[in-house]
């Protein structure tokens, strides 16, 4: 399974890259639909970084309760 920052990363890369096409040529549907990637790949970052948190969290409760505080 891919890492959702990672590949959260990626999609905001190519969202920037489209949304520069579509400034350059005037294509406004590409440059739309670049803020669209942009903006999932913004989301999937976040969700990323909440799920490693919840990974902390789980991960210090475990260790207090097999006793490694």
């Amino acid at each position: 399974m891919t890492d959702n920052k990672t590949e959260g990363k990626v999609d905001e890369g190519k969202g920037r890259v489209k949304e520069a096409a579509g400034s350059l040529t005037g294509d406004d549907s590409l440059k739309n639909e670049g803020k669209v990637d942009r903006a999932a790949g913004e989301t999937k970052q976040k969700v990323g970084d909440a799920a490693d948190k919840v990974g902390d969290a789980v991960s210090k409760v475990a260790d207090k309760v097999k006793g490694k505080d």
